[in-house]
C-alpha cells in the first residue's frame, strides 16, 4: 500500500540527504533490510497512533535544527566512578579522550571499524532486535538507524566486567546530526554496568540493543543533558533469557525534544525487567517516555516506573504497555507514570496499557498528575524551611521513586545531586 504524500516526500527527503548505505561487509545485509523497512513505513508523521503527542518534525527534517552547545560550570557526571571511557563528540570517535577499551575486561569493538568485516560476532545482534521491535508497533526512526549509524560500540561480555563502561557523548558543533548504534550481547552469567551520559549533538538519533543470554546481568543508568536546544531520538531494544536481569534507569534534564524508546522482550522464565525514568523540564521542553515490555515466558517480572516535574509550559508524554502472551502465567508487571506539574502552564499526557492473554497474572498500571502537595509544603514551612528550598525538597521526594531503582548507591546519589543541583539553579 502506497504511503501518504507528506510521509512519503518527508521519507524521499530524508533518504536523499543520508545517500546509500553501506554495501559491504557483515553489515551489509542487515543495513539494506532496515532500509527497505524504512522505505515500507515511512518516517513518522503526527498523525500516527504513537506520534500524536509528539511532533516529529524536527527529527525527520533533513538538516537539523541548530542547537548551541552549552558550557556547563559542574563537573561531568559520573566522574568519579572508575570506568573506562569512551568518547564520541558530535557522533565521532575521540581516541585521545578515551581510554583503553581492553581496561573493561569485555571484547568492545567499533562499528566504524568492523563494520566492513567479512564476518562479526555482531552479525547475529545488529539489527535484530530492532526488527523484532517494530511489531506490533513500527518505529521507523530505529529503522533508520540501523540502516545508517556511523559509528557506535560493539560490546561482548562473556563474565563480569572489570568496569562499567561509560560512553560519553560531547556536542561541540551547532549543526552536528549523530547517528550512533551500540550492541551488547551478554554471554550466559555475564554481567555489565553500561553508563552514558551527555547531549551527544544537535540532533540524536541512537539504537541500544541488549542480548541478556540466561542468568546474565544487564545495569544501564544513563544521563541527558544539559544543552537545552538540542533534540533527541533514542531506542533501547532488549532481549531477556532465563533468570536474567536487565534494568535501565533515565535522568533528563532540559532539551527541546527528547523521545525515548524502550522496548523490552522476556523470553526466558524467571526473568527480571526493570526500566524507569526521571525528567525534570522547564519552558520549552517535550520529553516523551514510550515503552513496550512484552512478557513471553512463565514467572517473569517487569517494572515501569516514569517520573516527570514540569514548569513553565513544559511537557511531558508517558506511553506505556504491558503485553502478556498466552502461556505467559505467573507474570508480575507493574507500570506507574506520573508528574509533578510547578505550574499551571505545564501539562503531561499518558497513555498506559495493559494487553493480556494469561489468566494466572498479577498486572497494574496507573498515571497520575498534580502538583506540589501542599500539606507537606506547609509542614516544612511551619518548621522554617523556606517557601523555595520546601519545593525543592518535595520534588526530589516526589522522584525518589525512580532513582530508587537503580541499584548503585553511589550512582543513585550522583543522580540526586545533579537533580538538586537543577532546582537549586532555578530556584536562584
Amino acid at each position: 500500500m502506497a504511503l501518504p504524500k507528506q510521509k512519503q516526500d518527508a521519507t524521499d527527503t530524508m533518504l536523499t540527504a543520508l545517500g546509500a548505505v553501506p554495501a559491504s561487509g557483515w553489515s551489509a545485509a542487515p543495513r539494506k533490510a532496515a532500509l527497505d523497512r524504512l522505505v515500507q513505513m515511512g518516517l513518522p508523521q503526527g498523525r500516527d497512533e504513537y506520534w500524536k503527542f509528539t511532533r516529529p518534525t524536527a527529527l525527520i527534517q533533513a538538516d537539523p535544527v541548530p542547537a548551541p552547545a552549552f558550557e556547563a560550570a559542574e563537573a561531568p557526571i559520573f566522574g568519579e566512578v572508575d570506568r573506562v571511557k569512551l568518547v564520541f563528540v558530535d557522533g565521532v570517535f575521540d581516541a585521545e579522550a578515551s581510554d583503553d577499551p581492553a581496561m573493561a575486561g569485555v571484547k568492545i569493538d567499533r562499528l566504524a571499524e568492523v563494520a566492513e568485516a567479512d564476518i562479526h560476532w555482531a552479525q547475529g545482534l545488529y539489527g535484530q532486535l530492532e526488527t523484532n521491535g517494530q511489531d506490533p508497533v513500527v518505529r521507523p526512526l530505529a529503522a533508520l538507524n540501523t540502516a545508517y549509524a556511523t559509528d557506535g560500540v560493539l560490546i561482548h561480555v562473556t563474565g563480569k566486567a572489570e568496569k562499567p563502561v561509560s560512553l560519553i557523548y560531547r556536542h561541540v558543533s551547532d549543526t552536528s546530526d549523530a547517528i550512533l548504534h551500540n550492541c551488547v550481547k551478554l554471554e550466559e552469567g555475564a554481567e555489565l554496568t553500561l553508563l552514558e551520559n551527555g547531549p551527544a549533538a544537535a540532533r540524536f538519533n541512537k539504537v541500544l540493543e541488549v542480548d541478556v543470554a540466561d542468568n546474565a546481568t544487564f545495569h544501564h543508568v544513563r544521563a541527558q543533558g544539559r544543552d537545552h536546544d538540542r533534540h533527541a531520538a533514542t531506542h533501547i531494544f532488549a532481549r531477556l533469557g532465563q533468570e536474567s536481569t536487565f534494568k535501565s534507569f533515565t535522568f533528563t534534564a532540559n532539551g527541546k525534544l527528547t523521545r525515548n524508546e524502550c522496548v523490552i522482550e522476556l523470553t526466558g522464565d524467571d526473568a527480571v525487567a526493570h526500566v524507569a525514568g526521571a525528567c525534570v523540564g522547564d519552558g520549552d521542553f517535550h520529553h516523551d517516555d514510550t515503552v513496550f515490555v512484552t512478557h513471553d515466558a512463565v514467572n517473569c517480572e517487569s517494572r515501569q516506573v516514569f517520573k516527570k516535574v514540569l514548569r513553565n509550559g513544559a511537557t511531558g508524554v508517558f506511553q506505556g504497555k504491558i503485553l502478556v502472551k498466552e502461556g505467559a502465567q505467573k507474570t508480575d508487571g507493574y507500570q506507574i507514570s506520573q508528574s509533578l506539574l510547578l505550574d499551571g502552564d505545564s501539562q503531561f499526557l499518558a497513555k498506559p496499557e495493559l494487553e493480556i492473554y494469561a489468566d494466572d497474572v498479577a498486572c497494574s498500571h496507573g498515571s497520575t498528575s498534580g502538583a506540589i502537595d501542599e500539606e507537606g509544603l506547609f509542614y516544612l514551612r511551619s518548621r522554617g524551611v523556606p517557601e523555595g528550598k520546601a519545593t525543592d525538597l518535595l520534588t526530589i521526594a516526589f522522584l525518589a521513586e525512580a532513582v530508587q531503582e537503580i541499584d548503585d548507591q553511589g550512582l543513585a546519589d550522583e543522580i540526586v545531586e545533579r537533580i538538586s543541583a537543577w532546582l537549586d539553579r532555578r530556584r536562584d
